[in-house]
C-alpha cells in the first residue's frame, strides 16, 4: 500500500511557519502537521468575547466580528499580553486588550489604540491571523494559513450524510484526552478492542472474534468496510442485536487525525460520526464530534451527549495508558495482529506524509 502524499505536495507547502515556543513535537514533524486543518471550538459558543484556544502548541484567540470568526495568535504585538484576557467592546466592534485597551477587529487588524488616538497605527500591531472556518459546527483553522486564502484550499475532511435530507446535525461537547492525538484515530479505527473496552456500552464480550476485512488507498488516507455480527444499540436501550444480522460500519480515515464512522442499522437507517483529533500537544488532545442520524430525530440530545461521553471514558482509559505515549511508526517496534489491518494503514500513511518516527519518544 502507498498513499501519494509527500511533504513536497503539502498544503500551503511554500509557507515557512514558526515553530511555537516550548513545542512539544518533533519541529520537522511539526512543519508537515501544521499545514492541515483542525477544529478548535463548537462554532455556536464562539461569540463577540475572546477566548483562547490552543493548537499544536500555538496559544490562539477566537472571536466573532461582525458575524464572521477571527482566529488569531494569543499574543498582543505591543507588549505580548494575552488577548484571551480581554473582552470585547460594548458596540461588538472587535475586542480589547486587557493591558492597555488595544482593539483588534475583521482578520485580527488593530483599529484602535487609546493611548495615541489620532496616530496612524503600525502594520505591525495586527494580530498574526489564520484562516477561519465554519463547517459541520465547528471552527476549523490551519496554522499554515492566512484569511485573505480561497475556501476552497481548506481541505477539510467531509461528514458522510451531513447535508441530506432526513438526518439530524449533532455536535457532542468536546472531549479532553491526556494523549496524543495519533493513539485516539488509531482507538477510534480499531475494532478488536469493542468486546473488552466497550462491554459496559454497546459491546457482547462473547463476541470478540474479528472477521477478516481489507482496507483500500484515497488521496488523503484510506477506507474500511467492516462487516461483523457485533451489534451497536446501546446497552441502556433494552435493544438486542439480532445474532444473524451483519453489521457494516464503514470507516474512512483522512490524515493526520481525522477519521469518520457510518454505522447501518438493521432497519435501515444510518449513525454518522466525525471523529477529529485536534492536538492541542503532542501529549494532550481535544476531541471533537460532528454526528448525523436518520432516526430518533426528536429525541433529547443529552442522550447522545451521555453515550458518546462514555464510549469516550472507555476509550480514553485504554489511550491514557499507552506506553510510548506517542505512536510507533516503525513497524518493527510492536507486534501486529491481523485485526490490525486499520492501524498498520494508519501508521503507513503517516509515514507517507514524511513523518519520522518521532511518534516514539
Amino acid at each position: 500500500m502507498s498513499i501519494d502524499v509527500s511533504a513536497a505536495k503539502l498544503p500551503y507547502a511554500d509557507r515557512v511557519l514558526p515553530v511555537p515556543r516550548r513545542c512539544t513535537f518533533d519541529p520537522d514533524d511539526w512543519q508537515i502537521i501544521a499545514r492541515y486543518w483542525y477544529p478548535v471550538a463548537i462554532a455556536s459558543e464562539v461569540t463577540a468575547d475572546p477566548q483562547g484556544v490552543t493548537l499544536l502548541d500555538q496559544p490562539l484567540v477566537i472571536y466573532r466580528f461582525e458575524g464572521r470568526i477571527v482566529v488569531a495568535d494569543n499574543l498582543c504585538p505591543h507588549r505580548g499580553m494575552q488577548l484571551s484576557l480581554g473582552k470585547a467592546f460594548d458596540d461588538g466592534l472587535g475586542i480589547r486588550c486587557p493591558y492597555h485597551g488595544l482593539r483588534f477587529g475583521a482578520a485580527g487588524a488593530c483599529t484602535a489604540i487609546p493611548a495615541h488616538p489620532t496616530n496612524k497605527i503600525p502594520a505591525r500591531m495586527n494580530l498574526h491571523a489564520y484562516g477561519a472556518i465554519e463547517r459541520y459546527g465547528l471552527v476549523w483553522t490551519c496554522l499554515a494559513s492566512l484569511p485573505s486564502d480561497p475556501v476552497e484550499m481548506a481541505a477539510i475532511p467531509p461528514v458522510p450524510h451531513w447535508d441530506d435530507a432526513g438526518f439530524q446535525q449533532i455536535n457532542c461537547p468536546p472531549i479532553d484526552v491526556a494523549a496524543f492525538a495519533g493513539r485516539q484515530v488509531e482507538g477510534f479505527l480499531d475494532v478488536a478492542h469493542f468486546a473488552f473496552v466497550h462491554e459496559a456500552s454497546f459491546a457482547d464480550p462473547e463476541n470478540a472474534e474479528v472477521p477478516d476485512y481489507t482496507v483500500e488507498t484515497t488521496p488523503d488516507g484510506f477506507e474500511a468496510r467492516y462487516l461483523s455480527s457485533m451489534g451497536n444499540y446501546p446497552h441502556s436501550t433494552g435493544l438486542k442485536a439480532d445474532p444473524d444480522y451483519v453489521w457494516l460500519r464503514h470507516f474512512r480515515l483522512h490524515v493526520p487525525f481525522t477519521a469518520t464512522l457510518v454505522i447501518d442499522f438493521p432497519d435501515g437507517t444510518k449513525l454518522s460520526i466525525m471523529n477529529a483529533a485536534s492536538p492541542v500537544s503532542a501529549k494532550q488532545t481535544r476531541m471533537f464530534d460532528a454526528r448525523v442520524r436518520d432516526f430518533d430525530t426528536d429525541g433529547p440530545l443529552q442522550d447522545v451527549y451521555d453515550f458518546n461521553q462514555q464510549i469516550f471514558e472507555e476509550d480514553r482509559a485504554m489511550v491514557e495508558a499507552q506506553k510510548p505515549e506517542n505512536l510507533p511508526l516503525d513497524p518493527k517496534l510492536e507486534v501486529h495482529i491481523p485485526a490490525d489491518r486499520s492501524s498498520i494503514a494508519y501508521r503507513r500513511a503517516l509515514r507517507a506524509l514524511g513523518l519520522s518516527t518521532f511518534f516514539t519518544v
